[in-house]
């Protein structure tokens, strides 16, 4: 007989020296399967080919009902097929009896959007001087766009096309890239900055081709665009610290929803982000449906 608490050692075993996975992932996965181990012998079994499919998902159930966090009992099934999975492939157990047993689904975490006046708030805090320019041409082109940070700080000048139908191109995941509108708002507040801005930052570097520049003529790092946004969401009265803080992602969530709350259909908003998935960009459609909850209860004379 192949006592559970074996296997359990000869899988930690193999994790640490063929995986090099981290202490503390380690010590997780020790408690997670000490905890099966002592499941599986108060139900009177001590030998792991008699563990059957049923025990698993009862110890999945147990682990719910005593009130273990989503993730943390994802994480203990995880410990708990893996387990399984090495017993089988290392011929210990005939089968891999876990192989059907999964983890519960997570949450999601809705984006944090602002609403438009916030946003209006935090894109008129930027001054009149060069970096002034260069803060409220940045805000603007995130919140225009919808770009990640990286992809707003990763931008040049020959991705910018400011003329008839004003555009840029984003160079997002994966080296994928896309080409996306630039609105009025963005256009006139990057037109401001490359002639009034730009070429005084310019004058202290030695020449990048990216549109956003630092004071010392630099490409602007993502750590200096966050603080940007920090700065002036502090000054727009916005939540800075906490979990509704306003982060480098807000801009592109509060993009998403706005578009979707006016009316987009979600593959182009897909199109727009540069989600790889249309299901990535739905999560968006459950922060709308929420605002439709919130205007239907104040608007609706049999809401309440």
């Amino acid at each position: 007989m192949l006592t559970v608490q074996r296997v359990v050692t000869a899988y930690l075993d193999h994790l640490t020296v063929e995986r090099g996975l981290s202490r503390n992932t380690l010590m997780s996965y020790r408690r997670d399967l000490e905890r099966y181990a002592r499941a599986l012998a108060e139900d009177g079994i001590d030998d792991l080919a008699s563990v059957g499919a049923g025990q698993i998902a009862g110890h999945l159930a147990t682990l719910r009902a005593e009130g273990l966090a989503a993730s943390s009992a994802a994480r203990a099934v995880s410990a708990v097929r893996g387990l399984h999975r090495f017993a089988a492939r290392e011929g210990l157990v005939t089968a891999d009896v876990a192989a059907e047993v999964r983890p519960p689904a997570l949450a999601q975490r809705l984006p944090k959007a602002l609403d438009v006046d916030q946003v209006t708030r935090l894109l008129d805090v930027p001054t009149d001087t060069p970096l002034g320019l260069r803060d409220k041409a940045l805000l603007e082109f995130l919140y225009g766009t919808g770009a990640r940070i990286s992809e707003a700080v990763g931008a040049a000048i020959d991705d910018l096309d400011l003329d008839d139908e004003p555009a840029a191109i984003l160079h997002g995941k994966g080296g994928r890239t896309r080409l996306v509108p630039v609105g009025g708002y963005a256009k006139a507040a990057l037109g401001a900055y490359l002639v009034r801005g730009r070429p005084t930052l310019a004058a202290n570097g030695r020449g990048t081709p990216a549109v956003f520049l630092n004071a010392r003529g630099g490409q602007l790092s993502r750590q200096s665009a966050w603080t940007i946004l920090h700065r002036a969401a502090a000054a727009a009265g916005l939540p800075v610290e906490g979990p509704h803080a306003v982060s480098p992602h807000t801009l592109r969530h509060s993009y998403a929803t706005h578009l979707l709350d006016g009316g987009a259909d979600v593959r182009v908003v897909q199109e727009l982000l540069g989600h790889a998935s249309v299901t990535t960009t739905q999560i968006y459609t459950l922060v709308t449906v929420d605002r439709l909850r919130e205007i239907y209860a104040t608007a609706h004379p049999r809401a309440r």
